[in-house]
């Protein structure tokens, strides 16, 4: 698994579209990539598959340092926690590490994730899920 942002790809590949960039990067190897796009949320790609998330709306953003970092760390944190890594369990740790990375920009530093419970969490990864599902064309 590989892990990057939107413009390291872009700047490794020379592609400006995404997915012709991490079809490129899966050409090397790896079998699945994540690609953060801050603000606009994260895009997983394997051979078979695309996956992508919105980040967490937030009407008041103090300050994005960290987010990525954050990221990085709820995503892999819940891969590890997990007995297995397949599809499922790459899509809920793509929204728990944005769960979090939503709580780091809403105050400076670390401050804000050294206020919240495991429970802020999984109410956030639930009104996330609400966020994000539809229902099916009749």
């Amino acid at each position: 698994m590989v892990e990057s942002n939107a413009e390291s790809l872009r700047q490794f590949t020379k592609e400006a579209n995404l997915i012709k960039g991490g079809r490129s990067i899966l050409a090397l190897g790896p079998q699945t990539l994540v690609v953060k796009r801050g603000e606009y949320g994260v895009l997983m790609i394997t051979k078979d598959l695309i996956f992508a998330a919105p980040a967490y709306p937030l009407e008041n953003v103090f300050d994005p340092t960290g987010a990525g970092d954050t990221f990085a760390g709820g995503f892999l944190g819940y891969l590890a926690s997990r007995a297995e890594v397949h599809d499922r369990e790459l899509r809920r740790a793509i929204i728990f590490g944005s769960v979090l990375a939503s709580f780091t920009v809403e105050k400076f530093s670390l401050d804000r994730l050294r206020e919240i419970t495991l429970r802020d969490v999984h109410e956030r990864y639930q009104d996330f899920r609400a966020l994000t599902r539809f229902d099916d064309i009749d």
